[in-house]
């Protein structure tokens, strides 16, 4: 039996594991554990988040979070889903889809009318499941930039 329920901090050391292999399959990031667990626990103290896993047998084999964001587009609050993935002894049970089921159940909560994720191009798996889910592709491109602190802000 698994149950799909809130993140916990004792949860913190298997979620930092899920990220770890999460990472191994995206190009675009890399695994630092502090920064993984600094991560996770701000997620876990901020009401715009949700952490939710999925526990199987009393271990916790899978997660997903989603954030609060605010549309401009939609002219209310969007969710961007942040991380999804399931232990791979654990995938093809349908505890990926529960738990973006239950994430979409709090998202409804928040009066949120669109949900939005980033997924690496390559990861053809995690594209079938979210088309199987009923995801969506879109016509933009995620675009990033760090800030260095040496780096001043533009002027405006």
């Amino acid at each position: 039996m698994v149950i799909i329920r809130a993140a916990r901090p004792a949860d913190l050391a298997v979620l930092t594991g899920l990220l770890k292999t999460l990472f191994g399959i995206e190009a675009d990031f890399s695994f630092n554990e502090a920064l993984q667990q600094q991560g996770l626990r701000l997620m876990l103290a901020d009401k715009r988040s949700r952490l939710l896993v999925a526990e199987a047998e009393g271990v916790v084999v899978g997660m997903c979070s989603g954030q609060l964001t605010i549309s401009t587009a939609e002219g209310g609050p969007a969710l961007l889903v942040e991380d999804v993935v399931v232990g791979e002894r654990w995938r093809g049970q349908g505890i990926g889809r529960r738990l973006m089921a239950a994430l979409a159940s709090w998202a409804r909560r928040h009066q949120v009318s669109r949900l939005q994720l980033l997924a690496d191009r390559q990861n053809v798996m995690a594209l079938d499941f979210y088309r199987h889910l009923g995801w969506q592709g879109t016509e933009l491109i995620c675009l990033r930039r760090h800030l260095d602190e040496d780096e001043g802000s533009p002027t405006t």
